[in-house]
């Protein structure tokens, strides 16, 4: 594939959220915001919502943590200014309910201040492309097999968390940048990297038959767009650790959007273009790889 970098505003960069040129696209899907856990990032992600201009929101899953509120009730004033900012973005609002907001799959087909309330969705991109949104937690054998697993795997997952949230304050007093305990074990634990693996081609399965184009969803936080197989994958990531989002542009471009960072759009990978090697033949140029963005601590 092609990447190419596109520059968009960084919160904290202006004196207001206001203050900056907004982020104007056709599309944006967010998931995984976890409302309610303190583990959400609800400033960067209100400062997200203030700076981006939509005809269509998605909220593909785990917008509100009812695993964690049912354990311990915790709902700051910046939680809900998120909630408050979702109900006049003035702008359509599709939520698909996930995993952990599974009590909101009891109102499909309602619509609660203006969001409407859907199992799954159909997305028809600007360019024609039909992508399938799910949030993705019915692909998950541990959710669907031994949910006690998985409430054992949330208690760990907040608790590296918590942990995580220790070490980069130590990590800012020093001048560090912001860096992801959970985000390096999943890239570098063998059995971790199977599971995503393992997830993404079984969504993308479920999305072939369906005969879609591509496929949209959340669950697993690790945001990418990639090709399986001749479908185009889509994950949003989330807003507790990679503060991420993925948008369409008015051309049908899909983007991820790393708030503070750079987007990334993603193009079909391109036929290799012939190169003159040494000695004068002529040979098939390699695709490098861009290098990885730095990431930034936000203000």
């Amino acid at each position: 594939m092609q990447r190419d970098l596109t520059s968009f505003p960084e919160p904290g960069m202006a004196s207001g959220p206001h203050d900056a040129a907004p982020l104007k696209v056709r599309t944006v899907w967010i998931s995984d915001l976890h409302l309610g856990t303190p583990g959400c990032r609800a400033d960067a992600l209100l400062d997200f919502l203030r700076s981006v201009e939509c005809e269509t929101l998605y909220l593909v899953g785990d917008v509100i943590d009812g695993w964690q509120l049912r354990r311990a009730w915790y709902w700051p004033q910046s939680h809900n200014d998120v909630v408050q900012k979702l109900l006049r973005k003035g702008t359509r609002v599709v939520f698909v309910p996930g995993n952990h907001d599974e009590f909101a799959r009891r109102y499909i087909e309602h619509e609660f201040g203006g969001i409407e309330v859907v199992e799954d969705a159909i997305h028809v991109t600007a360019d024609g492309r039909r992508l399938w949104i799910t949030h993705g937690d019915l692909f998950d054998g541990v959710i669907q097999c031994a949910k006690w697993l998985a409430y054992v795997g949330d208690n760990l997952y907040e608790f590296t968390l918590r942990l995580n949230r220790h070490f980069n304050r130590l990590r800012a007093r020093l001048g560090l940048p912001y860096w992801s305990l959970s985000k390096y074990l999943k890239l570098k634990v063998k059995r971790a990297v199977s599971y995503v693996s393992d997830f993404e081609h079984a969504v993308a399965q479920e999305a072939r038959k369906r005969g879609v184009d591509g496929v949209v969803c959340g669950h697993i936080h690790h945001a990418e767009i990639r090709d399986i197989d001749g479908l185009l994958y889509c994950n949003d990531g989330d807003w507790v650790e990679s503060m991420t989002a993925l948008v369409e542009h008015f051309d049908g471009v899909l983007s991820i959007v790393e708030w503070g960072q750079s987007a990334t759009p993603w193009l079909p990978q391109a036929p290799p273009q012939p190169a003159q090697a040494p000695g004068g033949a002529l040979g098939p140029q390699p695709w490098q790889p861009p290098l990885p963005q730095p990431a930034r601590v936000l203000p």
